[in-house]
Order: C-alpha cells, then sequence, then structure tokens
C-alpha cells in the first residue's frame, strides 16, 4: 500500500479538544456555555446509538446537552409546536431533529421549521441558499469534516480538479459547493453520468457518496490522487458483518495519494462537526469572534 491513510478518529479527536478548550473558555468568561438539543422520534435502534453518542460527546466537550423524545405516534404538530419552543429558548444554540422520521412527519416541513441560526445541520433551505451563493451559513457536518480533512492535507485547494460522486442534499450538492468556495475545478457525477470512471480517472480530490459497497476500484482513480470515502456500507463477508466505504480500500490505496479508511474516517468527524457547528451557533449568537478552523 503506497497511499497515506488519513486518520479521520485521530483529526477529530483533535478536533474536539480544540472545540472543549475555547468552550471552557467560554464558560469562565461568561458563564454561559453552547447548547445542543438533539430531537428523536420513535424507536429506530441506529438513530438510539447515534443520539447517545451524540449526547455523550456533547457532555464531553462541556456543552450542554439536550434530549427530548417523543413516540413514533407523535404527530407532526406536537413535534413542530417541541422546535418551536426550542428556537425560542436562549439555552439552546444548536438544534438537530435526528433522520429519517417517521412516514406520517413531513421531513422538509420539520427542517425548514428550525431556526436557520440553530440549525446546526445545515439542512435548512436558507442555510443552503447561503452556502450555495457563497455566504455565511451553517454547514452540514459531514462535507464540512471532508473539507478539513482535506485541508489539512493539501494546505489550499486552489486549482485542484476535484470530482464528486452523489448528489444528494446532505452530501454530494454541499461538498460540490464547499469546494467551488476553495478554488477547485468541481464535476458531479451520479448513477445517470455517462463515462464515470474516466471522469472520476481525472480528479486530484476524489469524493465518493453514494452507498454502494466497494464500487470504485483503483480504474476510477488517478495515481496520486486524494480520496475521501463517505460511504458506510454494512456487507456479510466469511460469515461476519463488516463495514465497508464506496471505495475498494485495498485496491485503491495501491494507486492513491491519500485515502480515508471506513471505519475511521469521516464517520468520526461528522459528530465533531456538529460540535463545532454548535459552537459556531453560540458565537454568531453573542457576536463573539468565532474559532479559526471550525466554520467557513
Amino acid at each position: 500500500m503506497s497511499a497515506k491513510v488519513i486518520d479521520g478518529k485521530a483529526f477529530a479527536g483533535k478536533l474536539r479538544a480544540k472545540i472543549a478548550s475555547h468552550v471552557a473558555r467560554l464558560r469562565d468568561e461568561t458563564g454561559v456555555v453552547p447548547g445542543l438539543a438533539v430531537v428523536l422520534v420513535g424507536e429506530d435502534a441506529a438513530s438510539q446509538v447515534y443520539v447517545r453518542n451524540k449526547g455523550i460527546q456533547t457532555v464531553a466537550v462541556g456543552m450542554a446537552s439536550y434530549e427530548h423524545k417523543l413516540p413514533a405516534e407523535a404527530s407532526e404538530s406536537q413535534l413542530l409546536a417541541l422546535i418551536a419552543d426550542l428556537n425560542a429558548d436562549r439555552s439552546v444554540h444548536g438544534i438537530l431533529v435526528q433522520l429519517p422520521l417517521p412516514a406520517h412527519i413531513d421531513a422538509g416541513a420539520v427542517i425548514n421549521a428550525i431556526d436557520p441560526r440553530k440549525d446546526v445541520d445545515g439542512f435548512h433551505v436558507t442555510n443552503v441558499g447561503l452556502l450555495a451563493t457563497g455566504q455565511r451559513s451553517m454547514v452540514p457536518c459531514t462535507p464540512l469534516g471532508c473539507l478539513m480533512m482535506l485541508r489539512d492535507h493539501f494546505g489550499s485547494l486552489r486549482g485542484r480538479t476535484a470530482v464528486v460522486v452523489g448528489r444528494s442534499n446532505i452530501v454530494g450538492k454541499p461538498m460540490a459547493q464547499l469546494l467551488l468556495r476553495d478554488d477547485c475545478s468541481v464535476t458531479i457525477v451520479h448513477r445517470h453520468s455517462l463515462g464515470m470512471a474516466e471522469i472520476c480517472r481525472r480528479a486530484d480530490i476524489l469524493v465518493t457518496a453514494v452507498g454502494q459497497p466497494e464500487m470504485f476500484d483503483a480504474s476510477y482513480v488517478k495515481p496520486g490522487a486524494v480520496v475521501i470515502d463517505v460511504g458506510i456500507n454494512r456487507i456479510e463477508r466469511d460469515g461476519r458483518s463488516k463495514l465497508v466505504g464506496d471505495v475498494n480500500f485495498a485496491d485503491v490505496a495501491n494507486i492513491a495519494g491519500a485515502i480515508t479508511p471506513v471505519p475511521g474516517g469521516v464517520g468520526p468527524m461528522t459528530i465533531a462537526c456538529l460540535l463545532a457547528n454548535t459552537l459556531t451557533a453560540y458565537c454568531r449568537a453573542h457576536d463573539l469572534p468565532e474559532p479559526d478552523g471550525l466554520a467557513v
């Protein structure tokens, strides 16, 4: 293997330490700490684990953690009423509604009910528009984490050629916008793109976010390229359950210059960036300087 492995777990640990240091200083200076409210509707097992991990990490960096759980049969109006209360709560600086929601609730209506200034997921239509037009916004956590790791690897991204595979509102589109803001030349490809492998081979930076286990082998990768694998897929191999990315790690590591593993790459950065966004929201709400390197 010739590629450098980008250790997202270690990077996330350093980011959390930076956040914790800043939160401690805010607590000493103001007596107030950032507060993150997470709302879970229903009993989805994976969501429960994710919410629990968010709570643990929020408290670990010195922030206030507020968890609100509603039953699966809760109405949309009940959820919207809770969000309205959280919007008005001055101790809450970030609001996250865990997805997916039960089928009878309109996720779009819920997301857009969150105060955009407290939308630490970066999904509100206002933040989407601000990001697309190059203005200050809340940025989706996973793309933000990818950008941080790329900046750390390259220093400057200016002039790099980037290909983003996937066009979701959560990863693909905002990832492309962030790379554009850092002066990359960006192409988005998706399932209907013709000549995908050829397009990917032109990239200095290849970001995959399609949810297809080990779809991308070395034939998609330019020698020396940096590969950011956002995919998290559970497969059965040799009679065991295993997590793999969208990229065939063993194959691509022989040709790439650097690559994120799965697990241990992009995944740990997502919650760390959620905490970063909460701190950013707090600083903006109180007209305080934002810590360097936490927002775009």
